[in-house]
């Protein structure tokens, strides 16, 4: 099932009577936990029927009696296992998952990692009518679809470049960035409820115009002078600038630019497919291919491999990485 469609089940108050959430994107396993624990059971409810159990702190026996209770004024209990993927025996669940007490919700919050559906317990709970849920992490040519999905339920809108800066700080953590957008939105005016670079760099503290994003779009460029600002404000704010995040963003870029030497169908679809990339960014891959040609462009990779070296002190006596980012744009402007 997806998380859509257990939500949906839950506000129509139909209750299955095991839910195994389990995947690499906790985003979504927290969330439909936390939707169940405050919608399943009244407050007054909840103080006997809802037990809350930690993977590392717990045992089957210890579970599966609690979960063969029946609830006390109440047409159900609640049981939430958090962290599951802690537990040793987990697999033994499956005696109880076979055999479930209709009166009882489990919930098992099984994070940072897919529980294998070949197993016996996977395959109990979906044939005794129970809830299996998959939360993949997403690419990141994803998330940005992501957020503007996330803003628009609020009312709210993000511009394409704003969306690509907060991916590139924030990463694909979804819980991350989620809360990142909550602090966002409280700062929209009720006239204009669109985030910008603007607004990310006055309450977030990324610069706008000093970014890997904005680095990527010099060099693609070829704009030797914007480059050359962003370095050096870089080697002078290091510690909110890490080389290793700009080796990162500069290895991604330049490893698609040399895929795209060697893709035959250039339709817009096509190429966002295959790069992972979102449409609108398209031109600066385009561009930077045409500025770099494939030899130039796996050369400017080799560098970002031996410069990622020599920041960690192989064949570097004394180069700060200040001056390694210097002298490695150089070479890939020159």
């Amino acid at each position: 099932m997806t998380p859509n469609e257990i939500l949906v089940e839950i506000r129509n108050l139909k209750f299955r009577p095991v839910y195994l959430l389990s995947g690499e994107e906790p985003y979504y396993i927290d969330l439909v936990t936390d939707y169940i624990i405050a919608n399943v059971l009244t407050e007054e409810e909840k103080s006997f029927n809802q037990s809350i159990f930690y993977g590392k702190d717990t045992d089957v026996v210890d579970l599966v009696n609690t979960a063969l209770r029946f609830p006390m004024m109440a047409s159900h209990q609640l049981i939430v296992l958090r962290e599951a993927q802690l537990m040793k025996d987990i697999d033994k669940l499956v005696n109880y998952a076979e055999k479930p007490l209709k009166s009882t919700i489990l919930v098992i919050n099984y994070k940072y990692g897919s529980y294998d559906k070949r197993k016996k317990l996977s395959k109990a709970i979906e044939s005794s009518g129970g809830a299996l849920m998959e939360s993949p992490r997403l690419y990141e040519n994803k998330v940005p679809a992501w957020i503007n999905t996330w803003l628009k339920k609020r009312k709210c809108s993000i511009t394409p470049d704003a969306s690509m800066l907060l991916v590139e700080y924030l990463g694909t953590d979804l819980a991350k960035i989620a809360n990142e957008l909550e602090k966002l939105i409280i700062t929209l005016p009720e006239n204009n409820r669109s985030i910008t670079t603007g607004t990310i760099e006055r309450n977030i503290g990324i610069s706008k115009d000093y970014n890997n994003f904005e680095l990527q779009k010099a060099l693609a460029q070829k704009n030797v002078l914007k480059a050359n600002r962003i370095v050096n404000y870089f080697a002078q704010n290091q510690k909110a600038n890490p080389f290793m995040l700009t080796i990162f963003s500069l290895y991604t870029f330049f490893s698609k630019v040399f895929t795209l030497h060697f893709i035959k169908d250039r339709s817009p679809r096509n190429l966002g497919s295959v790069l992972r990339v979102n449409p609108y960014f398209l031109n600066e891959y385009e561009m930077a291919a045409k500025k770099y040609d494939a030899r130039k462009t796996a050369r400017i990779i080799s560098w970002l491999r031996e410069y990622d070296m020599r920041s960690k002190g192989f064949d570097n006596v004394s180069a700060t990485e200040g001056d390694l980012l210097k002298e490695m744009i150089f070479k890939i402007l020159h």
